[in-house]
C-alpha cells in the first residue's frame, strides 16, 4: 500500500501549491491598473452605479479578506458566477473542459505514437540518414511558434486545398490540425527525449553483457534496453501534457475551439476574477493529479523506485 499512502501525501501536497498559485495572481489581478466595475457597466456608468457594482462584488473590501472569503466559497466548490459573463463558473468550466482534455490527449498520444518509435529508432541507427532527418525535424518544430504554425496549416490545407474544416467542432475531422499543431511541440520533445534515453541505456554494461551472451539486437533493444529507457520518457510526457493543456489556449483561439483556453484569454482580457481563478485552481489540480500518475507509472515500469522513500 506505498502507492496508496504516497499518493494522498501528493493529493496533500496540492494544497498548498493551490493556496500559493491562486493568492499570486489574485494579488496580481486585484492590483491591475484600471477599474473594473467601468469596465462592466461602460464608460457611461454613473459613480453611483461603480460604486453599487463594486459592492456587489465585494471589491470595496481589503485584498485578504476577498482572498479568504473567495477560497472558502472554492473548498465548497462555489466558484462564484462571472462578472462580464454573468454565467457559473463551475458549470462553464465542466462544458469547457472536455474539449480542451480531448484535444490535449489526442497531441500527446499523436506525439508518442510518432515521436518515441522514431527516437528509439534514430538512437538505434546513430548517425544515419534517419538519426540526421529526425534531428532536423526537431530543430525544425522546436523553431516553429505554434499560432504561426497553426495559421499556416489553416491556409494551406483548408483554404487552398480544402481538405479540412478551418474551425470548429462539428465533426472529428475538425481535430486533425488542432492536433498537430498542440502535438508539433511535444513531439520534437519526444523525439528528442527517447533519442537521448536509448543512446545512455544501449551503452550500459548489461547491454554489452547481453550482447556477449549471444542474444540478437532485436532481443536486447525489446528486452533489455527499451523498458529502461522509458522511465525518463514517461517523465517527459507528464510534463508535456500538462504543457499542452496551457498550450491550448493558442490552439483553440486559432481553430476556434470552445475550451478552456479561449475563456481564459477573454476573462483575463476582462479581469474577470471568479473565471480566472476558478480555471487556474482547475488546471493547478488536474496538472498535479497527471504528474502523481506519472510517478506512479514510473514505479510501476522500474521497481527500483520506491515510493515509500
Amino acid at each position: 500500500m506505498d502507492w496508496l499512502k504516497y499518493a494522498l501525501k501528493r493529493l496533500l501536497m496540492l494544497i498548498p501549491v493551490i493556496i500559493c498559485v491562486t493568492f499570486i495572481l489574485f494579488v496580481i489581478l486585484s492590483l491591475a491598473p484600471g477599474d473594473v466595475a467601468r469596465m462592466v457597466l461602460g464608460a457611461d456608468a454613473t459613480a453611483e452605479q461603480i460604486a453599487a457594482l463594486n459592492h456587489e462584488m465585494g471589491l470595496d473590501k481589503p485584498l485578504l479578506i476577498r482572498y479568504v472569503s473567495y477560497m472558502l466559497d472554492a473548498v465548497r466548490l462555489d466558484f462564484g458566477t462571472s462578472w462580464t459573463g454573468n454565467f457559473d463558473v463551475l458549470e462553464e468550466f465542466s462544458f469547457r473542459l472536455p474539449y480542451t482534455l480531448l484535444v490535449s490527449t489526442l497531441a500527446i498520444c499523436f506525439a508518442i505514437a510518432v515521436g518515441v518509435p522514431l527516437g528509439i529508432a534514430s538512437a538505434i541507427k546513430q548517425y544515419s540518414l534517419l538519426d540526421y532527418g529526425c534531428t532536423f525535424v526537431v530543430m525544425l518544430l522546436f523553431s516553429m511558434p505554434a499560432f504561426w504554425l497553426g495559421t499556416m496549416c489553416q491556409i494551406f490545407f483548408c483554404l487552398m486545398l480544402r481538405w479540412l474544416p478551418v474551425s470548429g467542432v462539428g465533426s472529428w475531422t475538425c481535430y486533425i490540425l488542432p492536433t498537430i499543431i498542440l502535438g508539433a511541440n511535444t513531439l520534437a520533445s519526444m523525439i528528442r527525449m527517447s533519442r537521448t534515453s536509448m543512446l545512455d541505456v544501449i551503452k550500459m554494461d548489461y547491454i554489452r553483457t547481453a550482447r556477449a551472451k549471444g542474444n540478437s539486437q532485436k532481443d536486447v533493444i525489446l528486452h533489455h534496453a527499451i523498458r529502461n529507457s522509458l522511465i525518463p520518457v514517461v517523465t517527459q510526457i507528464g510534463i508535456n501534457f500538462a504543457g499542452t493543456i496551457g498550450g491550448a489556449v493558442v490552439t483553440e483561439n486559432i481553430f476556434a475551439i470552445p475550451g478552456i483556453g479561449s475563456m481564459l484569454i477573454n476573462a483575463v482580457k476582462g479581469r474577470d476574477v471568479p473565471v480566472v481563478m476558478g480555471t487556474v485552481i482547475f488546471i493547478t489540480v488536474i496538472v498535479g493529479v497527471i504528474n502523481l500518475i506519472v510517478d506512479l507509472v514510473c514505479a510501476l515500469i522500474d521497481p527500483r523506485i520506491d515510493l515509500a522513500s
